[in-house]
């Protein structure tokens, strides 16, 4: 079996955030792409790492609002999430087991996020010659504090969804 080297050119590593709070319907869903990632994935070991640019995160969608998003609004969501919200400080995770069960991977392993490590775990399927997969996380399990406006009326929900989907060449 392969040992896989992925990044942006292979696919896409995903954010996607919700909003809640009294005011909800003035702020948008957001979907991130992280625009500077890499992977790797062991089959014989088996094992998996990624490392991302917390820097590189770019709104591609946002959904809901009063209004839709303009190039600026884009390019002020950018900032904020790189100055407030992940202080520029890297992503990294490493596997610390992965159990396959046919194309399914069990991943379980440490998630460096906003200068904390935390265990996680989640499965990604390798069909079809892709990896595809998903992990919910919460902020506040890493001491992030989940970005609000509005006085508090309008937040970013604590849970974002992470999804990669890349095709995996030898």
């Amino acid at each position: 079996m392969p040992t896989y080297t992925l990044g942006p050119e292979d696919g896409i590593l995903s954010v996607r955030t919700s909003r809640t709070g009294a005011v909800a319907k003035a702020g948008h869903d957001l979907l991130l792409h992280v625009t500077e990632w890499s992977a790797t994935l062991d089959t014989d070991a088996p094992s998996l790492s990624l490392d991302a640019d917390a820097a590189s995160l770019r709104v591609r969608e946002g959904t809901g609002g009063m209004m839709p998003l303009g190039e600026d609004d884009l390019a002020n969501i950018e900032q904020t999430i790189d100055d407030e919200v992940l202080l520029g400080r890297d992503i990294r995770f490493r596997s610390t087991s992965v159990d396959a069960d046919g194309d399914t991977l069990s991943v379980t392993g440490d998630l460096e996020l906003f200068g904390s490590t935390h265990p996680v775990a989640f499965d990604v399927s390798t069909a079809g010659g892709r990896v595809t997969g998903s992990a919910v996380l919460k902020q506040t399990d890493w001491g992030m504090k989940p970005y609000t406006a509005l006085f508090g009326a309008l937040k970013v929900a604590d849970e974002v969804r992470v999804e990669v989907d890349a095709r995996l060449a030898q």
